[in-house]
Formats: C-alpha cells, sequence, structure tokens
C-alpha cells in the first residue's frame, strides 16, 4: 500500500496530477451534455487559465439563475487546482471541509445523473489532493469511490456525455497501471483500458458539452504521454493554442509535449510566452522544464539559474533531488569537479525518489560516479532535438574507446535513439537490437526502453506478432529506473494490438 502514489499514478505527481485534474466538470441532466451559462463559463475559463482569484471573484457575483450543481463544480475544482499548485496542506484542510459539506447537499438531493457525476468527480478531486499530499491510502478510497460513481452513473443514465470524462480519467489511470500491479487494482474491483477511456473523451470532445475542449486537451494529452503519438498529441494540443494563444494550461501543455517529441527549441518558445503572462497561479515547475532545456542545448550556467529557482520556490519534494543532480551534471560538464561533487552530495540528501526522474537520479547517485560526457552530451542533444550537435558529438569517440560495459551498451543506445529521432529506422533497429542484446539482465532502462522503441517500429511496419514479442519482452524487465513508465506504455500498446 506504500506504493499506492506510484500504482495509481505512474508519472509526476504533482505536475501529471494537475494534467488529469483539469479535466474534471459536471453536467446538466435536461439536456444529457451539461452547458453552462455565460457567467459561470467565464468563471470557468478563468479557473482552466490558472486564473483562480478571477474564477473566485466570478463565482462570487454569480446570480440565482445558476445552475446550482454547476457551480458546486467550478468552486470545488477552482479550489482543488488552487491546492494542488500551491501545495497548501492548510488550505486543503479547508475545502476539505466544503468537500463535505457538498457531499451532504448531493446525498440531500434526489438522485440524478448530475449528483452521481458530481460525486464521481470530487472524489476524484479528493483523490488527486490526498495523492499530491502524501496521503495514499485516502487517496486509493476516494479514487476507488470516483471509480463506482462513475459507473453507477454510466450504468442508469448511458446518455449522460459529461461523465464520460470522469470514467475516460479513470479508464486511462487504472488500463495504464504497471502488470505487477494489476492484482492490487483487481482486489480493488477496478478494471481499466486505456482505448475505451481515449473512446470516450473522443466521445465527448465531439459533443456541444462545455467539457468538450477539456476533453480534447485531455485526448491528445493521453496520446502522447500514454501512446506515445507524438506528432498527433502535439499537432492537437498546438491547434488547441490556435483558438487560445495565451490558455496557461494549454501552453504548458504544449510545452511538455514539445519536449517529449524533442522539439525543445519550440517548446522553449512556449515558455517564453507563459513567462509574459504570468496572471494567476505561479507555475514553479516551468523553471524546472527551463533548466532540462538549457540543460539539453549546452547552456549550463543558464540551466543552473532556473534549477536553483525551481529549488527556491516550488513546494513539493519532487524533481528536487533530480535538480541538484542536474546542477552536478552542468558543473561536470564544465569540467569544475570541485563545484559538481559538491552538488552530486547535496543531490544524495535531497527530496526522495518517488518521481522518475527522482528515482533515475538515486539510481545514479548510488553508482558514486559521474557519467562520461561524452555520452552525455549526446543523450541531451538527441534529447532536445539538436541533433546535428548530437552526430558532431558522436564523431569524436567509438565503442572500442569506453571502458566499461554499461558505457559500452549505451553507447549502442544512444546510437539508436538518434537515428530513430532522425528517422532512420534501420539503424535504430540495428542498434536497439544490439542494445537489448548487449545488456542481458543489467538493470538499466537501456534495454527495455529499446525493446520498446523496437515494438513500436515492429507496429509501424504492421508486424503485430514482432510489435507484441517486443513489448511482451519490454514489460519483463525488472528494477529498472522507468520501469512505472515503460510499462505502462508497453501495455497501453499490446491492449492497442489485441483490439
Amino acid at each position: 500500500m506504500a506504493n499506492s502514489k506510484t500504482i495509481l499514478y505512474p508519472k509526476k505527481a504533482g505536475q501529471i496530477a494537475c494534467l488529469f485534474l483539469f479535466l474534471i466538470t459536471p453536467s446538466l441532466a435536461s439536456d444529457h451534455v451539461w452547458k453552462f451559462d455565460s457567467e459561470l463559463q467565464k468563471a470557468y475559463q478563468a479557473v482552466l487559465n490558472l486564473e483562480t482569484d478571477h474564477a473566485y471573484s466570478a463565482l462570487a457575483t454569480l446570480g440565482s439563475k445558476t445552475n446550482p450543481l454547476h457551480k458546486i463544480y467550478v468552486e470545488s475544482f477552482c479550489e482543488t487546482l488552487d491546492v494542488l499548485i500551491s501545495e497548501d496542506e492548510v488550505k486543503f484542510q479547508e475545502i476539505e471541509n466544503k468537500f463535505k459539506a457538498r457531499f451532504k447537499y448531493l446525498d440531500s438531493q434526489k438522485e440524478s445523473a448530475e449528483t452521481l457525476f458530481l460525486k464521481a468527480e470530487l472524489n476524484l478531486q479528493r483523490g488527486f489532493n490526498f495523492l499530491n499530499l502524501g496521503q495514499d491510502l485516502n487517496a486509493v478510497w476516494a479514487i476507488r469511490t470516483a471509480y463506482g460513481y462513475a459507473e453507477e452513473c454510466q450504468k442508469k443514465y448511458p446518455d449522460f456525455i459529461p461523465v464520460k470524462k470522469t470514467s475516460g480519467v479513470i479508464q486511462v489511470m487504472v488500463g495504464s497501471v504497471p502488470d505487477k500491479y494489476s492484482w492490487f487494482m483487481s482486489l480493488l474491483g477496478m478494471k481499466g483500458s486505456v482505448a475505451t477511456g481515449q473512446k470516450q473523451l473522443q466521445d465527448l470532445r465531439k459533443s456541444e458539452s462545455s467539457l468538450s475542449t477539456e476533453a480534447t486537451i485531455l485526448y491528445f494529452t493521453i496520446k502522447g504521454l500514454i501512446n506515445q503519438q507524438h506528432e498527433e498529441a502535439t499537432n492537437g494540443l498546438l491547434k488547441a493554442l490556435e483558438e487560445q494563444p495565451y490558455n496557461r494550461l494549454v501552453l504548458f501543455l504544449g510545452v511538455n509535449m514539445l519536449m517529449k517529441s524533442s522539439q525543445s527549441e519550440r517548446a522553449l518558445a512556449l515558455i517564453k510566452t507563459l513567462d509574459e503572462h504570468q496572471e494567476g497561479l505561479p507555475m514553479h515547475y516551468i523553471d524546472y522544464l527551463r533548466g532540462e532545456i538549457l540543460l539539453q542545448k549546452g547552456e549550463y550556467n543558464s540551466a543552473i539559474v532556473a534549477y536553483r529557482k525551481f529549488i527556491v520556490n516550488y513546494k513539493s519534494v519532487n524533481f528536487k533531488k533530480d535538480s541538484y543532480y542536474k546542477i552536478a551534471l552542468c558543473y561536470w560538464l564544465q569540467n569544475k569537479k570541485e563545484e559538481a561533487l559538491k552538488h552530486f552530495e547535496i543531490a544524495k540528501k535531497t527530496g526522495k525518489d518517488i518521481a522518475e526522474p527522482d528515482r533515475y537520479a538515486n539510481a545514479q547517485l548510488k553508482e558514486n560516479i559521474f557519467p562520461n560526457p561524452q555520452l552525455l552530451k549526446v543523450r541531451l542533444y538527441t534529447d532536445g532535438g539538436y541533433y546535428d550537435e548530437a552526430k558532431a558529438i558522436m564523431k569524436t569517440f567509438n565503442e572500442s574507446s569506453l571502458t566499461s560495459e554499461k558505457e559500452r551498451v549505451e553507447y549502442n543506445y544512444r546510437k539508436a535513439r538518434l537515428a530513430d529521432k532522425m528517422g532512420d529506422l534501420p539503424t535504430a533497429k540495428l542498434f536497439y537490437t544490439r542494445t537489448v542484446k548487449l545488456a542481458g539482465t543489467n538493470p538499466w532502462y537501456f534495454a527495455p526502453n529499446s525493446a520498446l522503441q523496437l515494438g513500436y517500429i515492429a507496429k509501424t511496419s504492421n508486424n503485430i506478432p514482432e510489435a507484441k514479442k517486443y513489448f511482451e519482452l519490454a514489460l519483463s524487465y525488472k528494477n529498472h529506473a522507468y520501469k512505472n513508465s515503460i510499462d505502462g506504455k508497453a501495455k497501453s500498446a499490446l491492449e492497442q494490438l489485441n483490439e
């Protein structure tokens, strides 16, 4: 049970909690769609733009004509988002009392699609708050309760469109849980499917509901983060930005997706837009992403400034270990060994290893050696989409010049990743296969991710048996730093193939 956060939330808890939480709302039973009135829509839009102060003010001026159930959701959504971003436990206790009052009110109302939907949504909101504050047992129960209400709503009111968002979110969450936790989901009576969740979100995004924009955002976010369909996901989010160019939520998701698709320079442009539009809740995590991009570009001193700003302002312990580790790498790549060692030791003593970047940093720190600088630069340039720079570094050394087994395996893996990113799939396949062979059962992520990528390549070629073989191989690796995310992606890919 101590791993409940990992079980229910395979990505960075604070960050990914926000991504899912941004997609939760109610609906109007009379039309089965739920469209907000114009004044409530303004408040709701302010929440989606992370301008919670404006939303609170707008909500306070609403008249009696506003549907009270609609208002309950937007108020609760605004409060929950405020807590998720601020991670203020005192504020959470205040809204926890409001949650309880709202549940009591809903219990007093005649059952309807709306009341069941709100009970599901509010429990899911509570679950994300509990997760973000480390209250894992409470989170498990709240999300399980949300699952039950969403199921009941769908069975009793199958034409009620908005509940497809709640159900879609939970389906994706449960459906992407790594296999080793499937027994736990079964024990809770929860079954999920990424494909089913996406279908539900697709239905909602094509409807006339006020929630259609949210469903669109979530749909493309899942496409990128879970299904690894980065190009489609990026294009979908960028199209949403054409309609709302200064929407801070969409900008934030666009930054993440562009970085996932190795377009860090374009992501940096969106970060600059966010810098110019800082009204509303502060987004300190953006400084972490800024540091990541600047490290990829080789602008090490600027990267250090960004990481330090993040460390000072971000209240959660997540990504702190990784940030100090990355600062150490910035000094290491500038040949400032004393400063590198100093921050290496700080990283060992800082934060936790719950989020995957922290787990990877922790694994590296335990080895107590710095990475090969040439391999590290190739990795960073490749991740950021700076392929010419990566190729130039690759030409300065070869496999035979490397002294350790791990470095030789990583060399092949970096060759594969660079070729893959540049669209040279035959070369990528050759070096991914070699990586799997050389790595054996060592607890590095190079082999499992190579197997995952080989599965995607086979799928692209419509070689379904080979794709299944490699996705199953990716799932078979144990105890590597990125197991949760790689397992979730492989499981989702297998589900799509089976369908």
